[in-house]
């Protein structure tokens, strides 16, 4: 389906774009990326990068032109602590440039646009969430204003899918917790993996956990996550709407307990910290539909995700590409 499109990934740069385009690349799409803030970080002669600010319309209308497929990527995301403090980075700049790309996409008479939610939708509720489980403004306190923004855009999506007399292919995408190289190590604007990764990399004594490590996720390796979305783009017409997950429950504590063993990080001492902000108590997604529509099945334990991870970071650490991690 891939070879010889033209594919638009927003946010090339981002911890999934950059997945996507090497994985794009392997299929031998003709790829074309977008850039902001940041340099390129995949090198490779066959990508055409764009330099574009995707709240400007202008540059939507340039970023889409003679595309087949978009593979909406870009975002403005964060952790815990920024969505603390300052909540509306995660809204106002976000439904700007949903709304733009969408448009321009439907201009351009682009095949098929995917766009990635986020299970921030859901209710507060401890069970495996379902797609048809989402409700209007029913969400945990925490994600109001990200959780907000993603549901409103999903009507947005939903509008060009299958509202429009002239509709336009749109697949929304609810994914797990992503983990995996090239994620984000920052310490201010990382999530809880990546963090206690390098906090036990790089020997933090004690190692600061933020909450009391009870926290319940559905944490899904990259690799897995990008075949889940080519699978999406491949069968799913019209529009729909799936979860993308590993349907496992990781606890916190037990992710880094996994970390420490395979760091052989001896006597490491834990601190628990309840102060600092934490986010939903259990969030796991039910991967029913993606199994039956799709048949997605994920691959990677949570321990061979984070070994893999936890390589990579090393790696980029010893071959001082520090670019790539801060």
């Amino acid at each position: 389906m891939f070879k010889g499109k033209n594919i638009l990934v927003a946010g090339g740069t981002g911890f999934v774009g950059v997945n996507l385009i090497n994985k794009l690349l392997e299929l031998d799409a003709n790829v074309r990326g977008t850039i902001h803030k940041k340099p390129p970080i995949i090198k490779d002669e066959r990508i055409e990068y764009v330099e574009v600010d995707l709240t400007n319309k202008e540059d939507c209308q340039k970023a889409v032109k003679d595309i087949d497929y978009v593979f909406m990527c870009a975002a403005n995301t964060s952790g815990a602590g920024v969505m603390a403090k300052t909540p509306m980075v995660h809204v106002t700049p976000n439904i700007i440039m949903n709304s733009l790309i969408l448009e321009s996409a439907y201009s351009a008479n682009v095949k098929k646009f995917l766009w990635l939610s986020s299970n921030s939708v859901y209710p507060n509720l401890p069970t495996p969430m379902k797609e048809e489980d989402m409700v209007y403004g029913d969400m945990f306190e925490k994600y109001f204003f990200v959780g907000w923004m993603k549901q409103f855009t999903e009507v947005l999506c939903q509008m060009y899918g299958e509202k429009l007399k002239k509709s336009m292919d749109v697949i929304v995408i609810r994914p797990a917790n992503l983990f995996g190289p090239y994620d984000d190590f920052k310490w201010e604007t990382s999530h809880v993996l990546p963090a206690l990764m390098r906090k036990v990399i790089e020997r933090h004594d004690p190692i600061e956990v933020w909450g009391d490590g009870s926290d319940i996720k559905d944490f899904l390796y990259i690799d897995d996550f990008i075949e889940g979305i080519l699978l999406a783009m491949e069968k799913i017409g019209g529009f729909d709407i799936i979860n993308i997950g590993s349907g496992v429950k990781s606890n916190i504590k037990d992710c880094l307990d996994v970390m420490i063993n395979c760091d052989n990080y001896e006597n490491a001492n834990i601190v628990f910290n309840k102060d600092k902000p934490t986010m939903i108590p259990v969030r796991v997604l039910d991967g029913s539909k993606s199994k039956e529509k799709l048949g997605f099945e994920p691959k990677t334990s949570i321990e061979k995700g984070i070994e893999k991870t936890m390589d990579w970071y090393k790696n980029v650490r010893k071959n001082h590409n520090l670019s790539l991690i801060k």
